[in-house]
């Protein structure tokens, strides 16, 4: 059996890897359940969005499994206003075919370890209320329901709603 320590490992993204990201990222559109996106996005309009990231406050990880990419998991800034500098989101993206390796649960205890050690005290993830796997895995991880945002967006002509959740990660 697999050491998961040692099969996962995270490293900060560079423009190099912008193309898996965008890749993982598309997968996940035509499911109707991770994103609000409905249309494919390109690595040009991504620049921006990953220009945003930086190693010290805001990163941006690679995560790889066996020594294959297999995700992303980042942190970005909630709401841009300096009152709000210690709360961060985090989007998990996992490709399609690495999916049930528990990979999902060591990146979020990755980031949550990287958050108490660049004061971050509070993690936000906004998550489709259907989409039930991403709202189990964040659960199972401690995150509660901060906010639920009924009827936000419309997919395919189905109005759904957002679920908010939250975790406190100082005592």
């Amino acid at each position: 059996m697999s050491n998961l320590t040692t099969d996962i490992t995270f490293k900060h993204a560079t423009i190099c890897d912008l193309a898996f990201i965008v890749d993982v990222y598309n997968q996940t559109i035509p499911s109707r359940m991770v994103t609000a996106d409905t249309e494919p996005v390109t690595i040009e309009s991504r620049k921006s969005w990953f220009d945003a990231h930086n190693a010290q406050a805001r990163p941006l990880w690679l995560i790889s499994y066996q020594d294959k990419p297999c995700g992303w998991v980042s942190l970005s800034t909630f709401y841009g206003r300096p009152a709000y500098a210690k709360t961060v989101e985090i989007s998990l993206y996992i490709h399609t075919h690495f999916r049930g390796k528990k990979i999902g649960q060591s990146a979020v205890q990755y980031v949550e370890r990287f958050a108490l050690e660049h004061n971050i005290e509070n993690i936000l993830c906004y998550i489709f209320a259907h989409n039930l796997p991403s709202l189990s895995l964040f659960n199972k991880m401690g995150y509660q329901q901060w906010g639920y945002l009924p009827n936000v967006a419309i997919l395919d002509n189905n109005h759904r709603d957002l679920v908010i959740l939250g975790k406190s990660i100082v005592g």
